[in-house]
């Protein structure tokens, strides 16, 4: 089995607390709000949103992907830390068995927040992850990020 990781990390003006709650917490209604364009349907398909819960994400037709399984691995909400996994879908190639990824939400020195994200790609052999497919997966999740932070910019008394 082969290990191959990347890093990123995204900044808002957002306080961790309210990023947190937004993301995570209560993130099956968000996706919905905020990118119904690229979005179907979230669907709970095992568990209660807590550790080990299953959750189904369906895109419209002509999305790259049409759905993926995602599972819940940790959730730590005093310290703003959530990790999760990609189980089944069309991400998961022949040569890739999971996605994980390792959240972590910390305070910035203006109020706002700094999204921490290590993606570890579980492969079957020592098979390196193409370029592409890393970039498109950065591109998503900063473009969901922007949105919900948009979502939140735009809808002071929500999520708090």
């Amino acid at each position: 089995m082969g290990i191959f990781t990347t890093e990123d990390e995204m900044s808002s003006p957002i306080a961790p607390a309210r990023a947190f709650k937004a993301f995570v917490v209560s993130m099956d209604e968000l996706f919905l709000k905020v990118a119904p364009q690229h979005i179907k349907s979230v669907e709970t398909i095992e568990g209660d949103g807590g550790v080990g819960t299953i959750r189904k994400i369906t895109m419209h037709e002509g999305e790259r992907d049409s759905y993926v399984k995602q599972k819940v691995e940790f959730i730590d909400k005093d310290n703003f830390v959530y990790n999760d996994s990609i189980i089944e879908g069309d991400a998961l190639t022949g040569k890739i068995e999971k996605i994980s990824h390792e959240n972590k939400i910390v305070a910035s020195g203006n109020g706002g927040s700094t999204l921490k994200v290590k993606t570890i790609f579980h492969t079957v052999d020592e098979t390196e992850i193409p370029e592409e497919m890393i970039k498109m997966g950065r591109e998503k999740r900063a473009g969901m990020f922007k949105a919900i932070e948009a979502y939140l910019l735009a809808n002071p008394n929500a999520y708090n």
